[in-house]
């Protein structure tokens, strides 16, 4: 079961790389406005979560009980609307692939956090010297997919 799972985020990671390049190519298409890129990204995403919501049943009473929910709880939406934009932003300006090393940087560095201090209600994992060199070889691989051209040409010279 862990290696479907592990295979399901894997296909995750790969969506998200397509997901920036297509709402890059639809801000684009709309005259360069991330915002509006974003917007249809988030609408496109709503409706096919409706239709999934209302197939699969019990909407009614999820959302009954979101006014007792801590206003923090939907700080989620406001996060992803903020990621997808500064993707739609970023991938013309900086590329797909440093935008990409970046995310999956900061991804791992406040992951480790988030699970190491048990942050926002989530079970504590503590991080582990193991892993701690697994993030910093992760984050050695974001610093050469960054500049690993100009340490090849460096060293070149």
């Amino acid at each position: 079961m862990n290696l479907l799972l592990f295979l399901v985020a894997f296909g995750a990671g790969i969506a998200v790389s397509f997901q920036a390049a297509i709402n890059s190519q639809m801000a684009a298409a709309v005259g360069a406005n991330s915002v509006v890129a974003a917007l249809v990204s988030f609408l496109c995403g709503t409706v096919a979560l409706a239709v999934v919501a209302f197939a699969r049943g019990g909407l009614p009473d999820a959302l009954a009980v979101l006014p007792q929910q801590p206003l923090w709880k939907f700080s989620g939406g406001f996060l992803g609307a903020a990621f997808i934009f500064c993707t739609v932003m970023l991938v013309p300006r900086i590329g797909l692939l440093n935008l990409v090393v970046l995310v999956i940087a900061g991804q791992l560095l406040t992951s480790m956090a988030i699970d190491h201090f048990g942050l926002v209600n989530v079970a504590m994992r503590k991080v582990s010297a193991l892993r701690l060199l697994g993030a910093a070889v992760m984050i050695a691989g974001v610093a050469l997919a960054l500049f690993g051209d100009r340490i090849a040409a460096m060293l070149d010279r």
